[in-house]
């Protein structure tokens, strides 16, 4: 009978891989369907979609709109992964994306614009993990403080500096377009982006390399589902997870700049420009299944929903409000939310944890 829990949990493991396979098997058919109608009647509502779904631009809008809400999302994977909780990924986008162009600003230089992001990312990510994990707060309360503080504080030295929530204008990052691929129908937006998006692919593949093929990847996630075994074998479980909530600054602070830094302006109105994707990457990593390939391909998902609903705005494609047209993402994540169901937390997740402890 010893054997039971782990068929418990391989059957849950299942059952989630199942949904979720039916949620893509669902998803392919409807985009097959759109395909056939819009091929057998191309003037049709049906087939101007199709024209959009199809077009370079599409995936180009989706892969910039992708940039912030996946370093984010790798980012809360690391710090959720080890046993803590990040909900404030939000408030660490919104204080980079306003240190990356402010730097910017002041010393002309994106790339210093980049790094002074991700040091004030990390530097607030920082001051969540001492409070969480060296005086134990509450990490759901921390986290909404993070985000709090960053909504108030990047707006605010934005009205000191610029005389205005939205700062001035900067560079913003350049393009690169490879010769002959970028001509590709729809793929070739894929050799004509920024820097950025080369490297969160990069970041992808270098966060799901570094947590499964790595002995730091199996403290964090040892860290988050076992402390005590990790404490065991001699691996200090409090300077684990202050890496990780570390680095989950680091990768926020990328998507944070880049998101900034893609139009040279940071804009502090309402819930300032990041506008709930740090949100968003929680979802995506949730729905991802704490793997950076799976939350990469979630944010695509959101993403490029976001892209086509702008330009289902832009063209007029159906007779339905706009405002209503804008909710389109937001309806679907809760629409898979709902299909997909619970996914497992770290057993660990969100526990404080004191070295030597029964």
């Amino acid at each position: 009978m010893s054997d039971l829990p782990d068929r418990s949990a391989v059957l849950e493991r299942v059952t989630r891989l199942g949904t979720r396979g039916n949620v893509a098997l669902i998803t392919f058919l409807l985009l097959l369907g759109i395909g056939i109608a819009g091929a057998l009647s191309p003037e049709s509502t049906v087939g101007r979609l199709f024209d959009i779904l199809t077009a370079s631009s599409t995936l180009s809008a989706a892969l910039r709109l992708s940039v912030p809400i996946a370093f984010a999302a790798l980012g809360g994977i690391f710090a959720e992964k080890s046993g803590v909780i990040n909900i404030g990924l939000e408030g660490l986008l919104i204080i980079s994306a306003f240190a990356g162009v402010y730097a910017t600003d002041v010393t002309g230089s994106i790339l210093v614009g980049i790094v002074s992001g991700v040091l004030a990312s990390t530097l607030l990510a920082g001051l969540f993990g001492v409070v969480c994990i060296e005086f134990k707060a509450d990490q759901i309360i921390a986290g909404l403080a993070v985000w709090l503080i960053a909504l108030g504080f990047a707006p605010f030295m934005s009205q000191v500096i610029y005389g205005g929530p939205n700062t001035a204008s900067v560079a913003s990052l350049e393009t690169y377009t490879v010769p002959v691929l970028s001509e590709i129908p729809f793929f070739g937006a894929l050799f004509d982006a920024s820097l950025m998006v080369y490297l969160m692919f990069v970041a992808v593949v270098a966060s799901w390399y570094t947590l499964y093929r790595t002995t730091f990847g199996r403290w964090v996630r040892a860290s988050g589902e076992n402390p005590k075994a990790l404490d065991t074998a001699g691996v200090s479980v409090r300077k684990v997870r202050h890496a990780s909530v570390l680095l989950s600054g680091v990768l926020s602070g990328f998507g944070g700049a880049a998101l900034s830094l893609s139009l040279g302006q940071f804009t502090g109105n309402g819930a300032t420009m990041v506008n709930g994707k740090g949100f968003i990457a929680i979802v995506a990593y949730l729905f991802g299944n704490y793997n950076p390939i799976g939350a990469m391909l979630s944010t695509l998902l959101f993403a490029g929903l976001d892209a086509v609903q702008l330009t289902l705005q832009a063209r007029d494609v159906f007779a339905i409000p706009q405002p209503l047209v804008r909710t389109i993402p937001y309806i679907t994540v809760i629409v898979v939310l709902a299909l997909v169901g619970h996914t497992r937390l770290p057993a660990a997740a969100g526990d404080h944890y004191e070295s030597g402890e029964e």
